[in-house]
């Protein structure tokens, strides 16, 4: 299982560059380049509510092509009201988009997915709120779909979320455990590993 982490520290690019950790890079992280050797995802920005259309496909549309995928636009609902027909709306128009512009797209699967009704894409990103994606659904989910596409969770902050992500077959998972004490964390981060 693969860990997307911000490039928040020099000991964090290196492990980067050795494979140890992926990058995720978001609209709001501004310019960083990064190798094209680097496992990269793109991430949308829309879980902090500053997602504009303009400023987001302008971003996306000049970073390499080389990344693992790019999530497409969603909406997070932090109330836990189902929010899935409604990011269903948002791939059905931004998830060909990225396609085109040469990027794998991701979906995102938020409260109200389940795998009869996520649609053909390439990557599911596990999302939501925390009880949802720890729950029965996003489980039946990841159990259903983990053959024959990618599963990613997020917001992954813990060994003890590491551990039930690798458990139930999550491909990758992300989180900001490293933007906080990068160093230190990295250390402890390490230790999720074996």
């Amino acid at each position: 299982m693969i860990y997307y982490a911000n490039p928040c520290s020099e000991p964090i690019k290196d492990a980067m560059s050795a494979g140890e950790l992926g990058c995720i890079i978001t609209p709001n992280q501004r310019n960083i380049n990064f190798p094209d050797e680097w496992d990269v995802m793109a991430d949308n920005g829309c879980f902090a509510n500053r997602w504009t259309e303009a400023a987001w496909s302008e971003w996306l549309r000049n970073q390499p092509r080389t990344m693992r995928f790019a999530v497409a636009p969603d909406l997070f609902d932090p109330s836990g009201a189902p929010c899935h027909e409604q990011t269903l709306e948002r791939w059905n128009r931004f998830g060909p988009m990225v396609e085109r512009w040469g990027f794998t797209p991701a979906f995102v699967c938020q409260v109200g997915s389940s795998p009869e009704n996520v649609p053909d894409a390439p990557v599911l990103f596990l999302d939501g709120t925390t009880e949802w994606k720890l729950g029965p659904e996003a489980r039946a989910i990841v159990e259903a779909h983990r053959d024959d596409r990618w599963i990613h969770m997020g917001r992954v902050n813990s060994g003890k979320r590491w551990k039930y992500a690798e458990s139930i077959g999550c491909h990758s998972v992300d989180g900001t455990f490293l933007t906080f004490a990068p160093d230190t964390n990295l250390a402890r981060m390490r230790r999720w590993f074996v």
